[in-house]
């Protein structure tokens, strides 16, 4: 059906109005398993888009998405390209961070376990529309946070400087202008600063399972047994306004002419509308960057509160990016990557990674669904995909599908059965997150792995969940 190009890359040739070829990055198993014809149909639709070059790219985790596939990747020349809403999604700077508990898992006794969960639940809000009552940002604060990024919760106390390091970009993306979002964004994340939201966000505890590249593994102090946390949230309503406010506007201004699916619209990257956008989004992604810092830092504050943990042992060791549009130098051509549901992966030598991950290539974080496992790899830097890998498992089946397969279970004793306690505000959401609406991450992150996009470190097994 597709034309195997690349070890795990599939071309799917230009037609009609396409102006570079699709690409997928998969197994041959993986793209019999799949529903893939309709995000493959936006792969094709994003190929449309002026200025993209090399591939309209699909990740192994692919499912249908807002214009762009969830799991799509597209670069557009910054000079003559265009910047796409539906590129970067809703949820801008979306992502996940991994932290390192200086205990082995197993030295955690049930009522601890129990205990643990339990105050991370009762610290960091989770749910539609859940924040902080009464912490509300004023506008001096918004200013400061959405320009300086993670440093201004760092400078709040929020954790300490040597996390900086460990984010994507330092935990901030130049340019950010708060004159260019809505007050109704702002307004709306007003009091959500540290909070998880609902959906597939969640706070995770487990396991370091396995080891599979021990000499990275070493230099980046991950052990085998060792407890972890992973965090994954993004920049709640904020970012979620920004994004309609501005499709609203690209619409208005006649930016969908011409574009087979009109949730694909696209403003040139050099004109008033992009350049509003762009200030617009990086604002947003610093506000997800500030999120998951204050998330970290509650995390932290739970595990002193209940084992004595001092909060400068637990080490972060990483925060990506998984939708997000960045400007980036490749093949000596200054490009706007859209990243929608995919990672950065760096590798070796990069100039922006910082000098702890130079020798190694950056870590890529792929959680998986919360009974199997998430994984941990590093980034080879290859250029056919703009050194991007994949962000997740990806769903296998819709949120509405889960729901009725699960409906009338009760979904947190057949997860307890299974060894994983999950806690949640609400049971609708558990049973959209239930495993299996998700594919297995082990096959996808070896797709990832063949194609060679990143090289898997370690597998991480969840025991403690807290969700939406």
């Amino acid at each position: 059906m597709y034309k195997e190009i690349a070890p795990g890359a599939f071309l799917i040739p230009k037609e009609g109005g396409m102006r570079v070829p699709g690409l997928v990055i998969a197994s041959q198993k993986l793209l019999e398993e799949m529903d893939i014809e309709q995000p493959l149909e936006q792969v094709r639709n994003v190929a449309h888009l002026p200025g993209i070059v090399g591939y309209s790219i699909a990740m192994p985790d692919i499912h249908w998405g807002y214009g762009f596939p969830i799991g799509g990747v597209a670069a557009m020349d910054a000079e003559e390209g265009v910047i796409s809403p539906g590129g970067v999604g809703y949820d801008i700077n979306c992502g996940v961070r991994l932290a390192l508990v200086p205990i082995p898992f197993n030295t955690i006794d049930a009522r601890h376990k129990e205990m643990l969960i339990q105050r991370i639940f009762s610290l960091v809000p989770a749910g539609v529309g859940h924040g902080h009552r009464g912490r509300g940002l004023s506008d001096r604060d918004y200013h400061d946070l959405l320009r300086k990024g993670a440093r201004w919760s760092v400078n709040q106390g929020y954790g300490f400087e040597r996390d900086l390091d460990h984010i994507e970009s330092g935990g901030m993306i130049e340019d950010a202008d708060p004159d260019a979002v809505s007050v109704h964004a702002k307004q709306r994340g007003k009091d959500q600063l540290g909070s998880i939201g609902s959906g597939n966000h969640f706070v995770e505890i487990g396991e370091v399972q396995n080891i599979f590249l021990p000499e990275v593994a070493k230099h980046w102090g991950v052990e085998l047994g060792q407890t972890y946390i992973l965090i994954h949230s993004g920049s709640r309503g904020f970012g979620h306004q920004v994004c309609q406010d501005t499709l609203n506007t690209f619409v208005k201004k006649g930016f969908a002419e011409g574009l087979p699916d009109k949730q694909l619209v696209a403003a040139p990257i050099k004109s008033p509308e992009g350049q509003q956008y762009f200030q617009a989004m990086a604002a947003a992604a610093n506000f997800a960057f500030n999120n998951r810092q204050q998330i970290l830092h509650l995390v932290r504050q739970a595990f002193h509160d209940v084992l004595r943990i001092p909060q400068e042992e637990i080490k972060l060791l990483y925060d990506v990016c998984h939708n997000i549009a960045k400007f980036e130098t490749h093949q000596n051509r200054r490009l706007c990557v859209h990243r929608k549901g995919a990672t950065r992966a760096f590798g070796k030598d990069a100039e922006e990674l910082a000098h702890v991950f130079r020798t190694t290539g950056q870590p890529v974080l792929v959680p998986g669904d919360m009974g199997r496992a998430s994984h941990l790899m590093v980034g080879l830097g290859n250029p056919l995909t703009w050194c991007t890998a994949c962000h997740g498992a990806g769903r296998a089946r819709s949120r509405v599908q889960s729901m009725k397969t699960w409906q009338g279970k009760n979904v947190f004793e057949h997860m307890a059965k299974e060894g994983i306690t999950v806690l949640a505000s609400s049971g609708r959401t558990v049973a959209e997150e239930m495993p299996d609406a998700y594919k297995n991450v082990d096959e996808v992150v070896e797709a990832v792995e063949h194609a060679q996009l990143a090289s898997r470190v370690a597998r991480l097994k969840p025991s403690l969940v807290v969700k939406g």
